[in-house]
């Protein structure tokens, strides 16, 4: 076995990162989300305005401009807002899951104990909104859209956390984020059984050899991304042919995605003892056949493997998701003409109450619930940043407008979207000031 490189060498560094596992994937990622946040916020007020503009009707247009192909008897058209609301929101569906699953194995939902308590708080998070959602709407024509009001938006929230710096503890930051991870699949979980269409289980049945198919390649070790993406996007169409919402196919295939790695430190240190730096000789120069350079394709291959395919693939498509993705959808959904007249409308009330008043009541009071069980909660996490936290998680956004337009008609859709911006601003206006108010308070006691 070689020697552990000497600490005053650059080599020294790589050991030093691998310790880090844990606390370096979650910062990158929160980095991510908080510049997303404004990237968001951009494309969310540039949608309104185009919205309410003399353009509105060519802006709002092209979102329906239908596209698709055929593929013999099959016929595959939807609009565009449908194909980046089904499809690439399927791959924002896939990040939620293999972040789940990182944070089940590897982070902070290890410990069942740590973890009970994010759990409970999503849970509160979402029955408690729905809940009030019922019961304002309860027999009237918006009473389908109770799913709408139960997800929380990961990217404000984080973006809004970012605000206050190294004026909250870290431990608000990973409760949120677990939070809100799973109160995504949560509400996608809602999408499959409570807004899906009859079933075709000819089509569920291939959905399920396909799920089979993945499994075994990744049992027999095949590391080729594009058959995985190939037998990703067959999962994905006979999902959606199955009466299923297709976006679940990113959840399960998420959940699926490995986190071990294939490749320990002790292995790479191995290999990497093989390498010589300069192939020696001239013998067979460009042909990429001497063993040297066959060492350094070794090399490459188990520096790539010592990262399990969940942080790797998190690491290559969070930037995607948070840059492309989520703004291209919320361009793509956030238009809606404002009107004062809306203000009052009962869908909008009821989803402003789910939202602002409901969140933050059912989160406080289930995590109540689950430390009387036994759940623990870090010490510096106190009930007034608890407090804030909730009435942050009032944003919900993107994963609102995602239900929104299953849960409602054509003429509710505007009112239900109205009450979700409202609940938005509001609850990151009110949830920003009380924790403020609350890091100011504890820095004049220090």
């Amino acid at each position: 076995m070689p020697e552990a490189p000497q600490e005053g060498s650059d080599f020294a560094r790589l050991p030093h990162e691998s310790v880090h596992r844990l606390t370096k994937p979650l910062a990158w990622f929160l980095r991510i989300e908080a510049v997303a946040a404004a990237v968001l916020l951009f494309f969310t007020i540039a949608a309104v305005g185009l919205a309410n503009s003399p353009w509105a009707e060519a802006f709002l247009g092209v979102w329906e401009t239908p596209l698709g192909l055929r593929v013999g008897s099959q016929e595959f058209v939807r609009s565009i807002k449908d194909w980046i609301s089904d499809g690439l929101m399927t791959l924002f569906f896939f990040l939620v899951a293999v972040e789940l699953k990182r944070e089940l194995v590897l982070g902070e939902l290890r410990h069942p104990r740590m973890a009970a308590l994010s759990v409970s708080a999503a849970l509160g998070g979402m029955a408690v909104p729905a809940a009030l959602y019922l019961l304002l709407q309860s027999g009237q024509a918006g009473e389908a859209g109770w799913g709408a009001v139960m997800a929380t938006d990961t990217a404000f929230v984080i973006g809004c956390l970012a605000l206050l710096r190294s004026r909250i503890p870290q431990s608000l930051r990973i409760f949120m984020l677990s939070l809100a991870i799973v109160d995504d699949i949560g509400a996608i979980l809602v999408v499959a059984i409570g807004y899906g269409h009859h079933l075709a289980w000819s089509a569920l049945v291939a959905a399920a050899v396909g799920l089979v198919v993945v499994r075994l390649m990744a049992h027999v070790g095949i590391r080729s991304m594009p058959l995985y993406i190939l037998a990703g996007i067959s999962i994905w169409f006979a999902v959606d042919r199955s009466g299923i919402h297709a976006t679940i196919t990113g959840v399960v295939l998420g959940l699926m995605t490995p986190t071990g790695r294939w490749v320990s430190d002790e292995r790479l240190y191995r290999i990497l003892d093989r390498v010589v730096a300069h192939p020696a000789g001239n013998n067979n120069e460009g042909s990429g056949a001497t063993q040297d350079r066959q060492s350094l394709r070794l090399a490459e291959t188990a520096a790539r493997e010592t990262l399990a395919p969940a942080e790797r693939i998190q690491i290559a498509l969070h930037p995607w998701i948070a840059y492309c993705v989520m703004p291209l959808f919320a361009f793509a959904n956030a238009g809606v003409p404002l009107s004062m007249g809306d203000l009052g409308d009962a869908v909008t009330v009821a989803v402003f109450v789910g939202f602002a008043l409901g969140k933050p009541v059912g989160i406080l009071a289930f995590t109540w619930l689950a430390l009387r069980l036994g759940a623990v909660k870090p010490p510096e996490l106190d009930w007034k940043l608890l407090v804030g936290g909730g009435i942050l998680a009032g944003i919900g956004f993107t994963m609102a407008l995602f239900i929104s337009n299953l849960a409602f008609d054509k003429s509710l859709i505007n009112q239900a979207k109205l009450g979700i911006f409202l609940a938005s601003l509001f609850s990151a206006a009110a949830g920003l000031t009380l924790l403020f108010w609350v890091t100011r308070q504890k820095g004049r006691a220090l």
